[in-house]
């Protein structure tokens, strides 16, 4: 499934929506290695704690990043990639998954 969307979920609350992205995929039995989390809002301490406790390696979302998220991200060894808009993002952290040399 490279490149494919896996599972998709709405929902007013962004954790909400990351919940049932998690949830949908347990359920279905898909390994989450390889997954990347899209969020359409700000990534929070919480969303990258569920990241983290799925197994997710790469969270990206459209808008910024909490002080904490980023921290969360560098001890939980995720890939944070934050105002992903067009050509461009910043990379906030583990950004050898992302750019090679």
């Amino acid at each position: 499934a490279e490149g494919q969307l896996r599972v998709c979920r709405e929902d007013v609350g962004r954790h909400n929506a990351v919940d049932k992205v998690v949830g949908r995929a347990a359920l279905d039995g898909l390994a989450t290695d390889d997954a990347i989390l899209l969020v359409s809002g700000r990534t929070s301490f919480e969303i990258l704690q569920k990241a983290a406790v799925a197994g997710i390696p790469v969270v990206c979302a459209v808008s910024g990043p909490t002080t904490l998220a980023i921290e969360t991200a560098r001890a939980f060894n995720i890939t944070l990639i934050n105002f992903l808009r067009g050509q461009g993002m910043n990379i906030a952290s583990r950004p050898e998954r992302v750019i090679t040399p």
